[in-house]
């Protein structure tokens, strides 16, 4: 896309296949208006390929989502007791297949946590709408608490990555003496003018109060592993003082 804005021809790309995490809403618009097709997979290494597929042609109407199940592939969004859940409720992904693991090597334990009555377990919180069509919303490990409500990262991040000003960003929770855990928004400015204070102005009317970051911190580069996914517990490392009210 730099490429592009610069001035270079990208006439050749014609499509995209992305994975690893969730693009950006806003990102999913700028690839369209290039008129380059972006097809996003949803999968995990224990799935051994993808789980959902979501189409160029349901891009732009299912933005946010990752598509409905892959082929030969069973998709499930349960609760914590294991019951599916209504079409638009949150909770955890299981994916069925002849294709997903047998199980970890020499780890029994950790295989029957994971694969259970043929369900791989993923870790991961999505919702399922009527038609079928699943939207990935975080990590259950990565998922804070703040007043007894769910707080997902990832909508907090994509609201932030709308502004211009921002370049990248992460969301984790810090220690909040009212609330128990409250969202902190590190951020790569693109724009050196952009402010804290603008970076969560930008959130107002488009998140609940609870879901506001709290505060801002930012940084140079977000951490990330070879396939692009953010390194949270790196950023939680680097921000332990960090504490409000």
């Amino acid at each position: 896309l730099q490429a592009g804005q610069g001035g270079r021809s990208i006439s050749t790309l014609r499509w995209i296949m992305s994975g690893a995490a969730p693009v950006p809403v806003s990102l999913i618009h700028e690839y369209i208006a290039l008129g380059i097709e972006i097809h996003q997979v949803y999968g995990l290494t224990e799935s051994c390929g993808p789980a959902c597929l979501l189409t160029s042609d349901d891009a732009v109407e299912r933005a946010g989502s990752t598509g409905k199940a892959f082929f030969h592939t069973g998709i499930r969004v349960v609760d914590g007791e294991g019951r599916d859940c209504a079409p638009g409720e949150p909770g955890e992904v299981l994916v069925s297949g002849a294709h997903i693991m047998l199980g970890y090597w020499n780890q029994p334990e950790a295989t029957a946590e994971t694969v259970r009555d043929g369900w791989l377990h993923t870790g991961d919180i999505a919702t399922m709408d009527a038609d079928g069509f699943v939207t990935i919303m975080d990590r259950v490990k990565d998922m804070l608490i703040s007043g007894g409500e769910n707080v997902y990262p990832a909508e907090i991040e994509n609201v932030i990555l709308s502004n211009p000003k921002v370049g990248d960003v992460a969301v984790l929770g810090i220690p909040s003496s009212k609330w128990g855990e409250s969202p902190l928004a590190v951020v790569v400015r693109r724009d050196a003018s952009l402010t804290p204070e603008e970076v969560i102005a930008g959130c107002k009317g488009r998140l609940a109060a609870f879901k506001m970051p709290k505060a801002v911190r930012f940084v140079d580069e977000i951490p990330r592993n070879p396939s692009g996914k953010i390194l949270k517990r790196v950023l939680r490392d680097q921000f332990t003082d960090i504490a409000v009210d």
